[in-house]
């Protein structure tokens, strides 16, 4: 991080700005980091299809089969592989928050952009708001890296916004990941966006979003490198020109990707996310790999039907 604490905020609105994705870990025949995959990855992603920011070491990152020194070479090779030509935004998530806070540490060390941190499972359900509004201030008060709050059902509820309003009055939180309906997102935008930047996961929704709610920021999930190739950056594209004003002209290149929409979503398993996703890197010439129990591998029915669909969406290789 190049910004102290009490600029968290005007950092964050100046620098965390358009298409963030989440990356996928890819591991190799022996379930091992492939740290030489994921540079390759970052390269193309980065200089080829020009995406803005990564979340590194999250849920798609598979953070939750790794160990804490895995999780800490991921900051530091996350942050080598971007070389400061996109931004980092690190994953400390755990229920433990000794862990957390053990993790934002690295991660302020290696120089990350910022972290996020998701809401604790909780065992109980009495004084919740003020629970995970204690979790997060205690958080925060222990380093100086601007924070993204995450918000989703994995953890058996979900925070309101009048909690994340509370929650954007400290110092360095600085936006969140709001996987909820957009009903509560675009309350939350109208009580805090001008302290925190508000994003949400999903791609459909990411054009109206800038277009209706004043979004600047994606935060962010893989389509940014699942729908897009080196000759077909059409995110990219409506993006900007969303940003740019040509509100048209953006949702009909949003429109078109559709097809590959529907591809992804109808050819991935349920339960298999992380391999299906990985499977589609390697048809697109990423590096995928494996993925580490407990999650499954696509059986090779699934990879065939997700090559058919693959070859007739329209995606320009």
């Amino acid at each position: 991080m190049d910004y102290a604490k009490k600029d968290a905020k005007s950092h964050a609105r100046k620098h965390m700005k358009g298409i963030w994705a989440a990356a996928l870990m890819p591991f190799n025949a022996a379930l091992e980091v492939d740290e030489d995959g994921f540079r390759r990855n970052m390269d193309h992603w980065i200089d080829d299809l020009k995406i803005d920011g990564f979340f590194v070491a999250g849920k798609q990152g598979e953070f939750f089969s790794m160990s804490l020194d895995e999780r800490k070479r991921n900051f530091e090779l996350a942050v080598q592989a971007a070389g400061g030509r996109a931004a980092t935004i690190m994953s400390c998530s755990d229920q433990n928050m000794d862990v957390v806070i053990d993790l934002a540490r690295h991660a302020q060390k290696v120089g990350a952009d910022y972290i996020v941190v998701h809401a604790p499972v909780l065992h109980f359900f009495k004084e919740q708001e003020q629970t995970v509004y204690e979790y997060y201030r205690t958080i925060a008060e222990k380093v100086d890296i601007g924070i993204a709050l995450w918000s989703h059902p994995d953890s058996g509820y979900l925070l309101s916004p009048e909690l994340c309003n509370r929650l954007a009055d400290i110092d360095n939180v600085v936006a969140i990941k709001y996987s909820v309906p957009r009903p509560m997102y675009a309350e939350l935008s109208r009580l805090a966006n001008d302290r925190i930047l508000v994003s949400t996961a999903s791609e459909e929704e990411w054009l109206d979003n800038i277009l209706e709610l004043g979004w600047q920021l994606y935060l962010c999930s893989s389509p940014p490198y699942l729908l897009q190739t080196t000759n077909d950056r059409r995110m990219r594209e409506y993006t900007d020109l969303a940003f740019a004003g040509e509100a048209d002209k953006a949702r009909a290149v949003r429109d078109s990707l559709q097809p590959v929409r529907e591809a992804l979503r109808n050819t991935r398993p349920a339960e298999k996310p992380h391999s299906h996703q990985k499977y589609w890197q390697e048809l697109l010439g990423q590096v995928g790999g494996r993925v580490r129990p407990p999650m499954l591998e696509l059986t090779e029915a699934e990879k065939a039907a997700t090559l058919a669909a693959f070859e007739a969406c329209g995606l320009q290789k």
